[in-house]
């Protein structure tokens, strides 16, 4: 329940009651939470091949992404080391892709799934190990409902989060939500610090001298004065003038009978 639909519920009922089987924000005790602080995308995914080396420890993982863009850039990069091992979910897959994708990785043949928040509620998968937010989410109740894919049932489970400084304030959102602070854990040496950047990680041009921003009189009047050509009226043509001119009205080409109706 966000705050925008607990508005929004107010505002148009009568009688409302709210009815709460968990508070939301409070943190699973069976899931231990620890981040990574990385600078972007291409070092968040060097340490997924890192830490997803690991089959015994990462056997069952689930990885959210924040938009589908990112899911399939994601899965491309981890496809080249875990090629058997990977599939992912969005919904521009189709229903079919999906239901397979989710039955393969729910019995073990797929050990890792990459998905966007279509798969942060309404299922039941078990066995889950770890989620992974690759992203952090943009809204902080979305977090929670992410790592409650794991620790089901009594078990424990594992999340991480990856964050860049431009998702800290994010971050913080949800470690606010919680009441609680999620541990930080320094970026294994293995891991090769990426320079490459996405397309949203680079930085964009802005010119620096805008024409269109400089004052009308250096620009000029987007109005200017006819030239001689211009200024003349239209008159209905040569023809017509002329035959004005010598008939005293206008005559109609192809008029054979013209001259004839006269004579009478």
């Amino acid at each position: 329940m966000t705050d925008d639909v607990d508005t929004l519920i107010h505002d148009f009922f009568k009688g409302v009651a709210k009815i709460s089987i968990a508070v939301s924000g409070t943190p699973l005790e069976n899931i231990k939470q620890v981040g990574y602080a990385v600078p972007n995308f291409y070092t968040k995914a060097n340490l997924l091949v890192h830490l997803l080396q690991d089959s015994e420890v990462y056997h069952k993982v689930l990885v959210f992404v924040s938009n589908k863009r990112g899911a399939d850039l994601l899965f491309k990069e981890l496809s080249e080391f875990f090629s058997g091992e990977i599939c992912i979910i969005h919904s521009n897959k189709t229903q079919n892709y999906r239901l397979r994708s989710i039955q393969q990785f729910d019995s073990g043949k797929n050990r890792i799934l990459v998905t966007t928040d279509v798969m942060a509620r309404g299922l039941d998968l078990t066995e889950i190990s770890h989620v992974i937010n690759f992203d952090v989410p943009r809204y902080p109740e979305n977090y929670m409902h992410r790592i409650g894919r794991t620790g089901r049932a009594e078990k424990e489970g594992t999340s991480l989060l990856l964050f860049t400084d431009k998702e800290l304030e994010a971050k913080d959102a949800i470690e606010n939500l919680m009441d609680h602070q999620i541990e930080v854990l320094e970026l294994p040496s293995e891991v090769e610090v990426a320079t490459q950047l996405t397309y949203d990680e680079r930085p964009k041009h802005v010119e620096r001298e805008n024409p269109l921003k400089i004052n009308e009189e250096e620009r000029g009047s987007g109005l200017h004065e006819k030239s001689e050509k211009n200024k003349k009226v239209n008159q209905g043509g040569s023809y017509r003038r002329i035959m004005e001119k010598k008939y005293k009205k206008p005559k109609t080409r192809g008029d054979k009978n013209y001259g004839k109706r006269r004579k009478k």
